[in-house]
């Protein structure tokens, strides 16, 4: 079964400055688990691109595998885009940015796609400082592929199956300020007030932007220890065999106030701290950002928030010092200047 998105527009939708509205930053309709966090962020993402009144076809959208890195194709249906090989999309990224940086590239990523195979690609891109927006939807599982531990899973949790995470979990936006990120963030996917703004701050930041964005999984948030998992219900129902079950679960919202925590109940009955940063946190900071994120984490919070922003960075290509010229312009007499020009640089050795 198919489904076509109408294009019918509301007369009365917001316009922005190119004459779009947000449908227009629209992509095709979620096969998500209804309720899933990713599709706020896919939402957030279109009303960021909106109001920033970016050209659809100016961004390039990457991602790898996983849940995640499905939900590119839910907006900005008129962008470039590529889905690349599972953690390797830094790579992919890379090169397209060395072809044409005149373009914005936005990549989303997963907790397995970044934190597992994909860690080396990521840590390296983020040294690089390659002009990008890299947003990781972290749930702490691999819905995918049904719900395993995923390395940014915290210690002691259990998964659907019971699994217990017995090592410590790797926490991306940590690693990013280590490893000298201009731009480091961390939202939910829930409060849609604070993870707009930032999508539009890291997409108008020169250099590497993280954006790590928590958003708990509708299907395998659960544990064989809660009157919601999977298995008590099985075992509870009268019905016949029930081979695979995906619940309609409503999407989490919370607008939670600056510099105040929030208790959020999850599907399972468990409960996620929020904390909030204070509007007049200092984002100059990078040691006291890392120390602020564990410090928290210590007592059960998530911190979250533009964490650390250097406004002054430079990205790989002023680095680097590349050409003006993008490498998808440059002509082929520039490119093969011929036997002259060769010998020349070959006696300047001399």
């Amino acid at each position: 079964m198919s489904f076509a998105k109408s294009k019918f527009h509301h007369k009365a939708l917001p316009i922005n400055e190119l004459g779009l509205t947000y449908r227009d930053y629209e992509g095709a309709i979620s096969t998500l688990c209804a309720g899933c966090g990713h599709d706020s962020i896919s939402s957030a993402i279109v009303h960021a691109c909106h109001e920033l009144s970016i050209e659809p076809h100016h961004i390039v959208k990457m991602s790898g595998i996983g849940c995640s890195s499905k939900a590119p194709n839910y907006f900005l249906n008129n962008s470039h885009g590529f889905n690349t090989v599972h953690g390797r999309m830094p790579s992919v990224t890379t090169g397209a940015n060395m072809a044409n940086k005149n373009l914005k590239y936005l990549a989303m990523s997963g907790d397995g796609d970044s934190a597992s195979i994909g860690l080396g690609q990521f840590a390296h891109v983020v040294r690089r400082q390659l002009d990008m927006v890299y947003m990781v939807a972290n749930n702490g599982v691999y819905g995918l592929t049904k719900g395993q531990l995923a390395a940014t899973s915290d210690k002691g949790v259990k998964n659907k199956a019971g699994e217990l995470s017995l090592f410590n979990d790797i926490d991306l936006c940590t690693m990013a300020l280590q490893l000298g990120a201009s731009f480091v963030a961390r939202c939910f996917s829930g409060d849609k007030a604070q993870l707009v703004p930032i999508i539009k701050a890291a997409m108008s930041h020169k250099g590497f932007a993280f954006i790590d964005i928590i958003s708990p999984c509708v299907t395998f948030n659960n544990h064989p220890d809660s009157t919601r998992s999977y298995d008590y219900v099985q075992d509870h129902i009268t019905t016949g065999a029930i081979t695979d079950y995906v619940p309609i679960k409503e999407e989490i919202t919370k607008e939670i106030p600056a510099g105040r925590f929030e208790d959020i109940c999850l599907h399972d009955g468990s409960i996620m701290r929020i904390n909030k940063l204070d509007a007049d946190y200092d984002t100059s900071n990078r040691m006291k950002a890392i120390i602020d994120v564990e410090e928290h984490k210590q007592r059960g919070e998530i911190l979250t928030g533009l964490l650390y922003v250097d406004p002054t960075s430079r990205s790989f290509h002023e680095l680097n010092e590349t050409t003006e010229t993008s490498l998808n312009q440059v002509k082929q007499d520039i490119l093969c200047p011929g036997q002259r020009v060769l010998a020349n640089i070959n006696d300047s050795f001399r």
